[in-house]
């Protein structure tokens, strides 16, 4: 379906790559969130990335996937606000805005609201290429190839970042999970 909407905006139809924007906005900002962990910055990474997109979709070979060659251009957006304003604009603590406890929902979808919760914050918490490559595998559910080639790292140190994300997760929702209980009690 990708190929059929860039064949029509590379013909000037420029109301096609709204189907782009659709399709691939949610897993951007997801993307960029990993790298940029503030929710304001991510969504001008990804406005901008789709720009740069847009603007340079004639360059696009056709050699991997477009969501792999667009989200290619997220990461590198993410990288260079990450390295133009530095990690001190970072506060995961401002950025958890959501209280499961206030929220009018059937106890079911509180539990899954509250599990969401826990993995988002502990995913905020984590480096920066541990949390975009769990998001890319998990989430997005890229293969380790298609990995690569959206970050230019190689397969092995994918594999090494992943098995250490899923340890430092592991931890890291470990700790959370028992301050939480020791709130509550």
């Amino acid at each position: 379906m990708d190929d059929l909407y860039i064949k029509k905006v590379l013909k000037g139809d420029t109301d096609a790559f709204k189907y782009f924007v659709v399709q691939y906005k949610d897993m951007a900002f997801t993307i960029s969130m990993s790298v940029v962990k503030d929710e304001y910055f991510a969504a001008d990474v990804v406005q901008e990335s789709f720009v740069k997109a847009f603007q340079h979709l004639k360059h696009f070979k056709g050699k991997s996937k477009f969501s792999t060659w667009f989200y290619r251009i997220v990461i590198n957006e993410s990288i260079k606000v990450v390295r133009k304003n530095g990690e001190k604009y970072i506060d995961s603590e401002a950025l958890s805005t959501f209280h499961p406890a206030n929220e009018p929902v059937v106890l079911t979808q509180l539990k899954e609201d509250e599990r969401q919760y826990f993995i988002n914050e502990t995913l905020i918490r984590l480096p920066a290429n541990e949390s975009l490559v769990l998001r890319l595998f998990y989430l997005n559910e890229n293969h380790i190839d298609e990995i690569c080639e959206m970050t230019g790292w190689t397969e092995s140190k994918v594999k090494v970042l992943l098995h250490r994300a899923r340890k430092n997760m592991e931890i890291l929702l470990k700790k959370k999970l028992k301050s939480e209980a020791k709130t509550l009690i």
